[in-house]
């Protein structure tokens, strides 16, 4: 019976880690729902960019006090996890504050002093977070379509970080008060509980303490495990995939689109005056299928373009900028990138119920991202120049209207003239080719 804590948490660790492992297994299928896209280029380059970007926060402190909150709580929280290890050390063998021995005395009192003054950044960071976002009315924080899951799903994440700080402070007060009653080993230094919360415990018994701190410990741990299978259904899914999205991200200039291969080929070919158009293909070129043009469902963009969409972070910076939406539009980047993750899940429900993909008579065009949305982006890059972690959710806009074009014939008519008179006229202008160059005569 001595070791049934030990049994207990060491089946909640493998739950929990196999749950996560499970979440993350599904995430890289439906990814891989997407085509192929090649950018292992340039690995210097995109160790760097990931290193300053997701590591290094450096797109986030340009508004500088989100931004120093933001890494208040970025920072403190993923640090303070590092005592996770010394939590599963302590729950399978049962010891007590186990890096103690591997740290030493000095360098341990040092650790966990830092923890502490980390962890009470973090609780000012998700206060002043939690205020900002529900009553200080940021306008990107409260637009329509944050309405609903997204909204309680911020406050949610807010109010874990909160309770787990809490708890570990709590943790850390009775467990400073045991020690100085000499019924713990000295283990520790913890300037912010033995000072708020040590006069508070210390009125209490003995086995009220031991309770408390036991109490405190299992939540801290038992919330971890929640907490990580929870970013799952959360925006703050980017906590992970901000690492990969950075390191994959278009390095390209901004503005710089890409030819699609097909139709290259075929200019090249019209071009070439040494080409035979009768040609036969290639061996294997006949019998492959016609790609499509652009996109238009989750299965047409690429697999870069779906990993922004897990990653996007629903911060509204994007939208903030766009000069569509700003003068009234219905387009919102955010929401691009919000529509298109909720089509890639959606996909990945009925691949889980019926083994592979049954068509649903639904495609993201149309049934989730509209018409009037794409054509009202100016293509100015200023969404993905906001954007904290590299997302690109122009690439998106780009693919689906090159689909109307391409396949569907379905451009507005101005832009319709326009391409019939450069395809007649080499000029978006409605006169002749030889009239061209008039205006230089006078």
């Amino acid at each position: 019976m001595q070791y049934i804590d030990n049994i207990i948490f060491l089946i909640l660790l493998v739950a929990g880690f196999g749950l996560f492992a499970k979440s993350l297994q599904k995430i890289y299928r439906n990814i891989r729902l997407g085509h192929e896209i090649n950018r292992n280029d340039r690995k210097s380059e995109r160790w760097s960019t990931m290193a300053k970007v997701a590591m290094g926060q450096s797109k986030m402190v340009k508004r500088p006090v989100a931004g120093i909150l933001h890494l208040f709580v970025y920072v403190g929280f993923v640090i303070i996890n590092i005592e996770l290890v010394e939590i599963v050390v302590d729950g399978v063998f049962g010891t007590h504050r186990f890096l103690a021995s591997v740290f030493g005395h000095g360098f341990y009192n040092f650790f966990t002093a830092t923890l502490e003054i980390l962890a009470l950044l973090v609780v000012i960071g998700v206060v002043v977070f939690f205020i900002r976002r529900n009553f200080y009315g940021v306008k990107r924080l409260t637009m329509k379509e944050l309405f609903g899951w997204p909204k309680q799903d911020a406050n949610w994440i807010l109010i874990i970080e909160f309770a787990l700080m809490v708890a570990f402070f709590k943790m850390n007060g009775a467990d400073w008060v045991l020690q100085q009653r000499g019924l713990l080993p000295e283990h520790g230094s913890f300037p912010i509980s033995s000072t708020f919360l040590a006069p508070v415990l210390g009125g209490f018994s003995d086995g009220f303490l031991f309770f408390t701190e036991k109490a405190a410990w299992w939540f801290h741990f038992v919330g971890i495990l929640f907490f990580m299978n929870y970013l799952y259904y959360s925006k703050h899914l980017h906590i992970i995939l901000a690492f990969p999205s950075t390191w994959f991200a278009n390095l390209d200039k901004k503005g710089k689109f890409n030819n699609l291969e097909s139709v290259t080929k075929e200019i090249k070919l019209m071009m070439d005056p040494n080409a035979d158009p009768y040609a036969a293909p290639a061996e294997g070129e006949a019998d492959a299928a016609p790609s499509k043009f652009g996109a238009e469902d989750i299965f047409d963009l690429n697999q870069v373009q779906l990993l922004n969409a897990y990653s996007c972070t629903e911060c509204g910076r994007c939208t903030s900028v766009c000069p569509a939406n700003i003068t009234g539009k219905k387009l919102s980047p955010r929401l691009i990138l919000m529509k298109t993750r909720d089509r890639l899940e959606e996909v990945g429900k009925n691949i889980d119920k019926n083994g592979k993909f049954v068509d649903d008579g639904k495609k993201l065009l149309n049934d989730y991202i509209t018409k009037e949305e794409l054509w009202a982006c100016t293509t100015c890059n200023a969404c993905t120049e906001a954007c904290p972690v590299l997302l690109d959710p122009l690439s998106i806009i780009f693919d689906m209207r090159r689909f109307l074009v391409m396949e569907q014939s379905a451009a507005p008519q101005e832009l319709n003239l326009m391409m019939t008179n450069v395809e007649n006229n080499a000029a978006p202008w409605q006169y002749n080719q030889a009239d061209r160059l008039n205006w230089a005569n006078d």
